[in-house]
């Protein structure tokens, strides 16, 4: 009887050693809790850098729609400040100055960035956002009430937790590592002369 009671105290004191050894501990839980935590801190600064550059998006849009509204830039009235879509997309690249990949030789091609400027008949029109993004640019004269509208998609890469908050149908997983960053114009035009 006392041969076993030796060989239990033996075999619980090796347990209680190995459960008592601590070297390697802070090894095995950075290795645990690191990629977690570099997923967070980099889903942070991604979060942050789309939101300066939808910041830049709205603020070449705000300078275009102003371009507009001040008669600087026309279409189809005979005046030397008419543009076409192509001209338009070109100064409207030149905005673009940080963040936002938007070349000329892009502006020719509807490549991330979509640009939707239109006359309406009044505020109270709805301006949903349309299921294909346009690429049209008919603004009104003088006194016309206009809509710029800017699209770009954002490439999004670690951003995780899109992909377990929102379930979207199979035929929109595809879109799901790009971000659509809008802005929005409304304005009465001046009556340039």
């Amino acid at each position: 009887m006392l041969t076993i009671g030796k060989r239990t105290s033996r075999k619980s004191g090796s347990f209680r050693r190995v459960l008592g050894d601590r070297r390697g501990a802070t090894a095995l839980e950075f290795a645990i809790l690191a990629p977690i935590f570099l997923g967070v801190v980099f889903a942070i600064i991604e979060t942050c850098v789309a939101y300066v550059a939808e910041q830049v998006l709205l603020n070449a849009n705000d300078a275009m729609a102003r371009r507009i509204r001040m008669g600087e830039i026309t279409f189809n009235t005979g005046r030397p400040t008419d543009k076409t879509k192509e001209q338009f997309r070109a100064l409207f690249c030149d905005e673009l100055v940080v963040l936002l990949s938007c070349t000329p030789e892009e502006a020719m091609i509807a490549s991330r960035l979509h640009v939707d400027v239109r006359s309406v008949t009044s505020f109270n029109e709805p301006t949903t956002i349309p299921s294909s993004l346009p690429n049209n640019f008919t603004p009104g004269g003088k006194s016309s009430i206009n809509i710029v509208r800017s699209y770009y998609t954002w490439p999004v890469i670690v951003d995780y937790l899109r992909l377990v908050t929102f379930h979207r149908p199979e035929a929109q997983r595809s879109s799901i590592n790009q971000q659509l960053l809008v802005a929005t114009a409304v304005f009465r035009n001046e009556d340039y002369k």
